[in-house]
C-alpha cells in the first residue's frame, strides 16, 4: 500500500544488504511425503542465537513456503552452518521453484540427525539439531524460535560462508 513517509521495498533491501550474514542450511524430514517421508531444506541468512539459557536460536522464514509450511506441524528442524567451500550448497537450496528436495540432497554428503531426524550437512562448521518452542507471525515471515537438542563442530580451520550486497563471500 502506497505511502507518502516510508521506505520503499528496494531503499529496504539495499540497506539490509549492507549487513553481512552466515549462511546456514534449515532441513527437516517431512514424514507425510511418500513412502519413508522427505527431507526438506532451505538456505537462510536470517538466523540467529536468541538465549544461553535455555539454548534457543531463531530463523525468519518465508510464509507459505515449503519450509513454512512443514515447520508449522514439524516441530523437529536442523540448521548446518555452512563454510566458505559451500556456496553450492546454499545456491542449490536458495533457488526458487525448484525441483523435488530429494534430488537437491542425493550427492550432498549428509546423515539424518539423531534428535531430529533432519539432515547434517557433511564438511559443515556446526550443527544444530532444533525442537520449536514459538512460532512468531512477522509480516511476510514467520519467526521460529527452536530450543537446541544437540550441538557440534567440525574441528576445521574453514572460514564461513557469508552473504553481503546479494553475493555469496568468504572472509578475506
Amino acid at each position: 500500500m502506497p505511502h507518502s513517509v516510508g521506505v520503499s521495498d528496494d531503499e529496504f533491501r539495499a540497506a539490509l544488504s549492507r549487513l553481512a550474514a552466515g549462511v546456514v542450511l534449515i532441513t527437516a524430514h517431512d514424514p507425510e511425503d511418500g513412502p519413508r517421508g522427505e527431507d526438506v531444506g532451505m538456505t537462510a541468512t536470517a538466523f540467529l542465537s536468541v538465549s544461553l539459557e535455555p539454548p534457543l536460536v531463531m530463523v525468519s522464514v518465508r510464509n507459505d513456503s515449503r519450509m513454512d509450511d512443514l515447520l508449522a506441524h514439524q516441530p523437529l528442524w536442523a540448521v548446518s552452518v555452512l563454510a566458505e567451500s559451500q556456496r553450492h550448497i546454499a545456491g542449490r537450496f536458495a533457488m526458487k521453484g525448484r525441483i523435488s528436495d530429494r534430488l537437491l540432497f542425493a550427492d550432498i554428503p549428509h546423515v539424518q540427525g539423531e534428535a531430529a531426524g533432519a539432515p547434517l550437512i557433511g564438511g559443515a562448521l556446526a550443527t544444530l539439531e532444533c525442537r520449536t518452542e514459538q512460532r512468531v507471525p512477522a509480516g511476510d515471515h514467520t519467526l521460529v524460535i527452536g530450543r537446541v537438542l544437540t550441538a557440534s563442530t567440525l574441528s576445521t580451520d574453514a572460514g564461513p560462508l557469508t552473504y553481503f550486497r546479494g553475493k555469496y563471500r568468504h572472509l578475506g
